[in-house]
């Protein structure tokens, strides 16, 4: 019998640890793509003595394009199939940065990050495989646009803005990417984990986080809540067969008329896209 392998982006983070953990118990070898390795080496060291699991440690920039392809060719090198991938890592900077390819970050990583790397490591996926991405409840507040990839100044920044673009972006291309590689057996879905107690939602402001710590954070969800929904559409037997779907609370969710018809959008983003990483000599 072959290797169950799954692979978590962000893995050292609040809920990607809790993802590497789960996975672990339920026998996966778990590939930790994390950009800092020396961070995260302890966070495997801990998982592992807790779990007992094969973990393999591998360094990942989803803001670096070049990155991205040396990491999914390493990957693929290593490993002949891929069972499980959580594209989990995500940015909210509070102030206006570009990426290593001259792209607004948030887009970069959370978005065309997650776009390259599923679409290079699409080859040792196959009937069985799941895919999930982490979305948020601020899709809502996203918009593709034409400057959407642009890198912003501190006037025409917004990270809540930016932020909502870059899930609403995930979200569009697992529309796209679930319909397309349907026929292949292979299940891609979305997850919202509502808000959680994580690093991303800090504003780099004392005072605020400081009462956000003391007032808001007992109110929102847990890293081990916010990660369930995410390792039910991953892991729970009932949805084997489910693609093309946002998972809320651990379950399937309907649609939101407001943004599933969006074909315009939708075929706007696919388009630059597919320009950007041609400029960079990127195949998919």
């Amino acid at each position: 019998m072959g290797r169950n392998v799954a692979l978590v982006t962000g893995a050292d983070g609040g809920m990607g640890r809790v993802h590497v953990r789960e996975l672990a118990k339920a026998g996966y070898e778990v590939i930790m793509a994390c950009i800092d390795i020396a961070a995260a080496q302890p966070v495997m060291e801990e998982i592992q003595r807790e779990t007992g699991g094969t973990f393999h440690l591998m360094a990942l920039d989803l803001g670096n394009l070049a990155d991205i392809v040396r990491f999914a060719d390493e990957v693929k090198s290593r490993f002949p199939s891929l069972q499980i991938l959580l594209n989990n890592a995500g940015v909210l900077p509070s102030q206006p940065k570009s990426s290593a390819d001259n792209i607004e970050l948030t887009m970069a990583v959370n978005y065309l990050g997650h776009f390259t790397l599923t679409n290079l490591l699409h080859p040792i996926m196959g009937t069985g495989t799941r895919i999930v991405s982490m979305i948020s409840l601020s899709y809502f507040l996203g918009a593709v646009t034409p400057d959407v990839f642009v890198p912003k100044t501190e006037k025409t920044y917004n990270r809540f803005t930016a932020y909502g673009s870059s899930k609403l972006g995930l979200y569009y291309f697992m529309l796209d990417a679930s319909d397309a590689w349907k026929k292949e057996g292979i299940c891609f879905n979305v997850a919202d984990p509502f808000i959680v107690s994580t690093s991303i939602i800090r504003m780099n402001n004392r005072v605020v986080d400081k009462l956000c710590d003391w007032f808001f954070r007992p109110l929102i969800n847990t890293p081990e809540q916010g990660a369930a929904t995410m390792l039910a559409a991953a892991l729970d037997p009932a949805f084997e067969n489910v693609t093309g779907r946002i998972f809320k609370n651990k379950k399937v969710a309907p649609f939101k008329k407001r943004f599933y018809p969006n074909l315009e959008q939708r075929k706007l983003l696919r388009e630059m896209t597919l320009q950007i990483l041609s400029e960079h000599n990127i195949q998919i």
